[in-house]
């Protein structure tokens, strides 16, 4: 049985959980081309190495952010999304 810590719920079955996909950092939408946040919403870098990605828990509807290892699929650590880790620069992708 795989888990995945909530930083709100604690430990649970990795099935109580929804994926949401890569942390981008938005651009902004009055300023931003068509092609910016084309690429903000459908494109992926889908790198080997630590990315930062959107997870829900499901029964609780908490959305947060977790740092997984892609090549080792080990969660590193998850937190909430208005409690950003330091030493994590939230503008720039990880690789």
């Amino acid at each position: 049985m795989k888990i995945l810590t909530c930083p709100v719920n604690g430990p649970r079955n990795i099935s109580e959980f929804i994926y949401g996909g890569e942390y981008h950092p938005q651009p902004d939408p009055k300023q931003s081309s068509d092609r910016e946040w084309a690429e903000y919403v459908f494109f992926h870098a889908n790198t080997r190495g630590r990315v930062i990605e959107w997870w829900c828990h499901s029964a609780t509807s908490v959305w947060f952010l977790a740092e997984r290892d892609t090549g080792t699929d080990q969660v590193v650590r998850t937190f909430v999304a208005g409690n950003w880790p330091k030493d994590l620069d939230q503008s720039e992708e990880l690789t």
